[in-house]
């Protein structure tokens, strides 16, 4: 009966529960050298044995959605989350030399201070030990030196030393920052670097728009800034100029400019005869020069930067992670290729992308790169030196289609349409299927999946782990002892799956040891999510 299988949960459930979150029990065990056998160690489980003749082959047993969702932004088990390419625990942290003297020092005696003394300030939350935070410090410096005499000020918190007030502030993962106003805060959103940092703050302490009246200003701002937009109007003030610096506020990682100068207009590409009002982006990329045809309106003006601001190909760094993962436009085209063998494909590649201009990120993931090409190569289950191609739907679905043909620019852009309008198939990865799987936990693979864990007539209790997980390791004698103690049940599978070689889209995981309790009769609702 239902109720019976809902108490074999519950029962396990508690058992693995009391397990992992209570480590010191086992530890004392194991230092008195106390040996509890299967019988001892699961008895509370012995009221159940002998009944499985009494539950029925199928069950009402009926569970909610939990609300879990698949691939959290910021988990650090997820591809949105570009920590998780990140190998820099692998060596001894050794603090770079950063000229950071224009970064306040905050802390818990002088922070609530300081805060309300300073109209903005951007505070970023770190710890010492943090690839990611190591690499912002220098960025965050120099920012911090630029904006030197603004009226913002650039502050940091050492999140190790006061745990207080990280926690104060909901800090659960490094780098965390902050940008206060009034002593109010909002996360930060953009990029992590010096250019995203300045251009950001000042379109939140400044109007969003600065005047160029100069060439020398003009010089200055093209060969120190990647993306600027500039307005050539027919005065600095009045509805042009009001409309081009409302569009400037929806695009937090762009420069707007104006000028009313003839020889400007021509230093940025736009011929000084154009009609007015005219406007232009130029870019630091290979595509350099956009220029908007469309009603000079706010929106229309957000719509033509949004939609050219990125470069046609984005190549996967640590820099450049946050603007594939943190971008307004989710779903991307990636290509994974070893460097020599990517010169033949990249410009296919490239002119497919104008198709697709704020609608898909291109991704050229270079897989011969061991610090991020090939994790990120092998968290999608791409071998080999390529070209493959995959597309990726983004953090909040995170499904993947793999590119079947020839790369040649037709079939890109058709896999591209194919991918927009839905109709390609998800891809899922998995190991082979075990030639035996006569285990007491029966071993799950993406392929086998529906087979073992979708079964109608049985209830499956399935763990998600990963090999490298301690708590995964903790937990596998208990998870086996159990598993051997059930196996006269009949209709019950102990079952487990490696979450980092194998995918299902039922088997959605927020960390590892995830475990699912999939009850029999009842498969096509969600699983009990118990860890």
């Amino acid at each position: 009966m239902a109720s019976f299988r809902f108490f074999i949960a519950i029962s396990l459930v508690s058992l693995i529960l009391i397990s992992t979150l209570t480590p010191s029990i086992s530890k004392t065990a194991k230092n008195d050298n106390v040996e509890l056998d299967d019988d001892e160690d699961l008895r509370f489980l012995e009221e159940t044995e002998g009944k499985k003749d009494a539950a029925p082959s199928h069950s009402h047993f009926n569970e909610e959605d939990d609300g879990d969702d698949e691939y959290p932004d910021l988990d650090d088990e997820e591809f949105g989350n570009y920590h998780d390419f990140d190998d820099s625990d692998s060596d001894p942290y050794k603090e770079p030399e950063i000229d950071d003297k224009d970064v306040v020092v905050l802390k818990e005696g002088n922070f609530s201070d300081f805060i309300e003394k300073n109209k903005f300030v951007m505070v970023e939350f770190y710890a010492p030990w943090c690839g990611h935070c190591q690499a912002l410090a220098p960025e965050y410096a120099a920012a911090a030196t630029e904006l030197k005499g603004e009226e913002v000020v650039l502050a940091k918190v050492d999140a190790t030393e006061e745990n207080e007030l990280a926690q104060e502030y909901d800090v659960q993962g490094f780098p965390t920052v902050y940008f206060f106003v009034d002593g109010e805060h909002k996360p930060y959103p953009g990029a992590r670097n010096k250019e995203a940092i300045v251009t950001w703050i000042k379109k939140k302490i400044g109007p969003g728009i600065s005047n160029i009246t100069t060439i020398d200003e003009a010089e200055r701002i093209l060969t120190s800034e990647s993306k600027v937009a500039l307005g050539y109007l027919n005065s600095l003030v009045g509805p042009e100029s009001e409309e081009i610096a409302a569009a400037s506020r929806l695009q937090d990682d762009v420069s707007f400019y104006q000028t009313v100068n003839p020889d400007v207009a021509k230093l940025f590409h736009l011929d000084p005869q154009v009609k007015r009002p005219a406007l232009v982006l130029v870019k630091m990329e290979a595509e350099k020069i956009n220029y908007f045809d469309g009603r000079f309106v706010k929106t229309a003006i957000s719509e033509f930067v949004f939609s050219n601001k990125l470069p046609l190909i984005t190549i996967f760094t640590r820099e450049s992670a946050p603007s594939i993962f943190e971008s307004d436009i989710k779903k991307q085209i990636l290509m994974f290729a070893a460097l020599n063998i990517s010169e033949k494909y990249l410009p296919s590649f490239q002119e497919a992308a104008k198709s697709f201009k704020g609608k898909l990120i291109f991704v050229y993931v270079q897989v011969d790169n061991e610090d991020f090409g090939r994790p990120v190569a092998d968290y999608f289950g791409v071998s080999g030196d390529g070209p493959k191609l995959l597309a990726y739907t983004g953090n909040d679905d995170a499904r993947k289609f793999v590119f079947d043909g020839e790369v040649t620019l037709d079939k890109i852009k058709a896999f591209g349409e194919d991918f927009l309008e839905d109709r390609l198939k998800p891809f899922y990865k998995s190991e082979p299927i075990p030639e035996t799987n006569d285990g007491d936990v029966k071993v799950v693979v993406g392929n086998n999946f529906d087979e073992i864990v979708l079964d109608e007539s049985k209830d499956v209790l399935l763990e998600i782990y990963a090999p490298w997980c301690g708590h995964c390791q903790a937990l596998e004698p208990t998870y086996n002892k159990l598993a051997k103690h059930l196996r006269g049940i009949d209709s019950l599978v102990i079952a487990k799956m490696d979450g980092t070689t194998n995918e299902h889209p039922r088997a959605k995981s927020d960390g590892f040891p995830t475990i699912l309790f999939f009850p029999a009769g009842n498969k096509s609702f969600d699983p009990v999510s118990t860890i």
